[in-house]
């Protein structure tokens, strides 16, 4: 299929479908673990979304600074911190997350994207989930 012959050149594969956090995402997104928690102080993973997908808004809770940490891995995407202005990422682009900052990450219109997501595992370390992102506010991106 002409889907999967654009994923061939990837970094890492995408993995399977991101069934157990589709209703965070609109749109389809992609969830290859690199680690495993239980056998590393740290979890990564490749995160791929198709064009036009983008998640909901959400928060890395911890009682110290750690959040995330993003690095762009394949295609350009975009990252926004609470309602700042959006920002382009390109491949080998680094975005560190703070512990309980609000954001978002989406795939442009026209692009896949791919990133690989680092997580430690912090005191307190907990996810929440926001807002979904209307179509009207990403069309308006």
């Amino acid at each position: 299929r002409s889907s999967d012959l654009l994923f061939k050149n990837q970094i890492f594969p995408r993995g399977d479908k991101n069934d157990a956090y589709a209703q965070y995402f609109k749109g389809q997104s992609y969830l290859n673990p690199l680690t495993k928690p239980w056998e590393a102080n740290l979890f990564l993973a490749n995160v791929t979304f198709e064009p036009w997908c983008r998640n909901n808004r959400h928060i890395h809770h911890a009682t110290d600074w750690w959040g995330q940490i993003l690095i762009c891995i394949d295609w350009e995407w975009r990252y926004q911190e609470g309602w700042k202005e959006a920002r382009s990422l390109k491949p080998w682009d680094v975005v560190i997350i703070p512990a309980n900052v609000k954001h978002r990450h989406w795939a442009k219109k026209d692009s896949r994207f791919s990133h690989i997501a680092v997580e430690v595992p912090w005191e307190n370390a907990s996810n929440e989930r926001c807002e979904e992102v209307s179509d009207e506010e990403y069309n308006a991106l």
